[in-house]
């Protein structure tokens, strides 16, 4: 029989340092969605840093199809709670658009400027505010900690109010941190600054799932065990729970290109998030 067990956990959670050509990442983002954004622009189907909140990072971008749109996906940007903004993503809208949806793609108030429970009030203040800008189903997808935030928003203890919440069909955690406790080992928390508490706290993998929720949990099959195991686990713990949940680990894919997928409208990403 063999064994295993983490001796490093801030190896087990580093990203870019194991993968081939790593540190590429995340400029390899940034001129695909500033073309994406000057074409929705220039079409007049791009409304962006809205405002959602008081803060300077409360804003989010509004990217809409053509003709009425049929519901509202709203992705939400990883970067482990301390790195990144909307900027990074426009492109990743496409497929959805296609499929005749609006797409928000919100910032967030970053840590160490904010706790992880403060940043879960945030997103949740988002989706309210682009969804009282669309009607219909509204669909959730984050990649890394956005996985986890929108997990978090169909959780028993959603932060969204009831009359959105209700409007949610599905969400699909993308490489989504779902157990927190791991990271009190790691050097991400000099600046997330958990506990044990808090990291408990805000794990959804220890929430009982809301009603009707529907749940998939994707993952890149070539990435760090852990967040294969935390895809795992995500799906299983709620399916346990009584929640509709499906994992996934995609071939080929690593950390960084597992997002790609919500790009192009005939890809199975794309056809889970608007199932």
């Amino acid at each position: 029989m063999l064994f295993y067990r983490i001796d490093d956990w801030s190896d087990a959670y580093t990203n870019g340092g194991n993968i081939p050509r790593g540190e590429a990442w995340p400029e390899v983002w940034v001129e695909p969605a500033r073309l994406y954004r000057e074409r929705m622009i220039e079409a007049g189907r791009a409304r962006l840093d809205l405002s959602y909140g008081a803060n300077p990072r409360n804003r989010f971008d509004l990217f809409l199809p053509q003709g009425t749109p049929k519901g509202l996906v709203v992705y939400v940007h990883g970067g482990y709670w301390q790195a990144l903004d909307k900027s990074y993503w426009s492109h990743l809208a496409n497929g959805s658009i296609e499929h005749g949806f609006a797409v928000a793609m919100p910032s967030y108030t970053l840590c160490p400027d904010a706790r992880v429970g403060d940043i879960v009030q945030e997103v949740a203040a988002a989706i309210s505010d682009a969804a009282g800008e669309i009607d219909g189903p509204i669909h959730l997808t984050g990649h890394s900690a956005g996985g986890h935030l929108v997990t978090r928003m169909v959780a028993e203890t959603s932060p969204l109010p009831n009359d959105v919440r209700s409007r949610v069909r599905t969400v699909v955690s993308i490489s989504g941190v779902h157990d927190l406790r791991p990271l009190v080992n790691t050097n991400l928390n000099a600046k997330l600054r958990l506990d044990d508490e808090e990291a408990a706290q805000e794990s959804p993998v220890l929430m009982r799932p809301g009603r009707d929720t529907r749940l998939f949990c994707w993952v890149g099959a070539n990435e760090r065990s852990e967040f294969v195991r935390q895809n795992t686990l995500m799906a299983s713990v709620w399916l346990g729970l009584g929640a509709e949940t499906g994992a996934y680990a995609e071939p080929d894919k690593h950390h960084f290109t597992i997002v790609d997928g919500l790009a192009d409208p005939h890809h199975p990403l794309v056809k889970t998030l608007l199932s």
